[in-house]
């Protein structure tokens, strides 16, 4: 089979689990042939991305004719065969791109969003005749885009897992973030991930402020989304009474030692479309804690290798609770894990059966 030539799409300003994903698409399929990726310009993914592929376009939500163009252009100097975007808000972009390309590259998208109502109306049939194929990253997601998009139009659909790399973990690193964290012998609640509201940091912290009189701290590691909410959550950490055990990180790179200080990693997503910290919490050797609905359903095995909580801080206590009063639950719960991680959920594993798809 001719090795075809991808472009990895993604003009969001954030970084999260959506964005990474694109980071590690780049670098696997990098390997197997020509890919380039097209970003907005100074977004973190951007800076994230230290490579010499990279193309800037800036999104325009009103005029996305302009940056449809510059994309044609791109696509076409470099011979692209394949787009694969992941942002829903780039569908737009895509499409226009396509429609101006002489290349007319197959459209490919990774949805990792839920799809709640029907795209049964001029504007969406046109977009969707236009996408070659779309990847669902769990099963709910591919029931979803089956029902909600009419069968006439819906481009084809495969479902592929998100992985997971195999944590590389830097002993220094973690020895100089217990040093600055002062962490001794506390028992750590861990959560990874964007802050806003409703990534439910707020419940983690409800629970430790009803478990004050243990010996237990929070982990938040992660950067706000905007100074409003920054504040507001900073003021509710003084009236829960919990300042000295609640440690906000910021943004890092270095998500694999950090993990390493958490007892116990909670997701508190109200309805996470898959939950990426999930595995990679899991492969860190870390038991989890996450909302029984969404992805983490299709992950966790309840009792097994990991606990789902009713997405009330009252049922997050007791759940945290009952890891910090039971070792060998903690001990079970990462044993499993790790294995399933192994078996299910490998990185290379993944991308690779993901590439085979795209192409």
């Amino acid at each position: 089979m001719k090795n075809k030539n991808i472009l990895e799409l993604c003009l969001a300003h954030g970084l999260g689990g959506l964005e990474m994903f694109v980071a590690s698409c780049y670098e696997e399929f990098s390997k197997k042939g020509t890919c380039k990726v097209v970003v907005a310009p100074n977004s973190k993914l951007d800076n994230y991305l230290d490579i010499n592929d990279k193309f800037h376009i800036k999104r325009s939500k009103f005029f996305p004719f302009i940056s449809a163009f510059e994309l044609a252009k791109y696509i076409d100097k470099n011979d692209i065969d394949i787009v694969h975007f992941h942002w829903t808000k780039d569908i737009i972009t895509a499409v226009l791109a396509k429609v101006f390309s002489k290349k007319k590259p197959k459209l490919v998208q990774s949805r990792h969003m839920r799809m709640t109502r029907f795209k049964d109306d001029f504007y969406h049939k046109w977009l969707y005749k236009n996408i070659y194929m779309i990847h669902a990253v769990t099963k709910d997601v591919a029931k979803q885009l089956e029902k909600f998009i009419p069968l006439e139009i819906r481009p084809k659909i495969e479902m592929v897992y998100l992985g997971v790399k195999a944590a590389k973990i830097d002993a220094k690193k973690v020895a100089k973030l217990k040093q600055r964290y002062q962490l001794r012998d506390e028992f750590v609640v861990g959560i990874v991930g964007r802050i806003e509201k409703g990534k439910g940091q707020y419940k983690v912290l409800e629970a430790i402020a009803q478990l004050k009189d243990l010996n237990i701290k929070a982990v938040v590691v992660g950067s706000f989304m905007n100074d409003a909410y920054k504040k507001e959550l900073a003021e509710y950490v003084k009236d829960l009474g919990i300042e000295q055990k609640v440690i906000f990180t910021g943004f890092t790179k270095d998500v694999n030692e950090h993990m390493q200080l958490f007892d116990v990693n909670v997701l508190a997503t109200e309805n996470e479309t898959f939950g990426l910290v999930v595995i990679e919490a899991m492969e860190n050797g870390v038991p989890v804690i996450a909302t029984n609905k969404g992805g983490p359903l299709e992950i966790i095995e309840d009792g097994v290798d990991g606990l789902f909580f009713d997405s009330t801080s009252n049922d997050l206590e007791e759940k945290i609770e009952m890891l910090y009063n039971n070792e060998n639950l903690k001990k079970k719960l990462t044993k499993h894990g790790y294995a399933k991680i192994r078996e299910k959920f490998d990185y290379e594993k993944q991308l690779n059966i993901l590439y085979e798809v795209v192409i």
